[in-house]
């Protein structure tokens, strides 16, 4: 059985990069935006209950096409809590299949932005926070370019505050530079590797 480690924090906060260091020490990851995207293409479980329920978002190929679905989301209220009601389970799902393929590794990595909103922390053994100052999150995520202020204003009313998540995490990694992430990736890895040790 797995030591299940979720991972999670706000947009900009470096996640994926701190995901990414996990994956180089060896740990399985399950990306639940991978997971998502994976499921929007042709013939895919999510794409064929988004055609039913949004036909104008399905492109002619059979895929979703997200930019349709951000448009109907920010359109009309509804659309989010009837989207992620079809969606969610297939990624619960999707979720569980992996954590069954890899049962047999000592720790698993569950990479999970809204974790604590959708309750997966319930699902983990211990929970890492990403974290950077309020500044160092803004300047990151719109020197993208992906996106304006006002958008990103939008998805941090949607995401628990950061102040919030790290008051319920175990572990907490800033990212301010990639070597005080490193450590703490380093460091978080130590620690659980002690309790595996001490419970066996």
């Amino acid at each position: 059985m797995s030591f299940v480690l979720g991972l999670t924090g706000s947009i900009g906060m470096g996640k994926s990069t701190t995901a990414q260091m996990f994956a180089d020490a060896g740990l399985p990851v399950w990306d639940a935006d991978s997971a998502v995207h994976r499921l929007y293409q042709p013939g895919q479980p999510a794409a064929l209950a988004v055609g039913q329920l949004f036909p104008v978002a399905i492109d002619k190929d059979g895929s979703v096409n997200r930019a349709t679905l951000r448009s109907l989301i920010r359109t009309d209220v509804t659309v989010l809590d009837r989207l992620n009601a079809a969606v969610h389970p297939l990624v619960a799902d999707d979720r569980a299949a992996f954590l069954t393929a890899n049962e047999s590794a000592p720790i698993v990595l569950l990479d999970v932005p809204l974790l604590f909103e959708s309750r997966v922390n319930t699902a983990c053994d211990a929970v890492v926070v990403v974290s950077a100052p309020r500044e160092v999150q803004r300047d990151r995520v719109l020197s993208r370019g992906a996106m304006t202020e006002a958008e990103f204003r939008t998805i941090l009313a949607r995401q628990m505050p950061d102040a919030e998540k790290r008051a319920r995490a175990d572990y907490i990694i800033p990212t301010t530079s990639l070597e005080a992430a490193r450590q703490a990736v380093k460091d978080v890895l130590a620690d659980i590797r002690r309790r595996i040790t001490r419970h066996a």
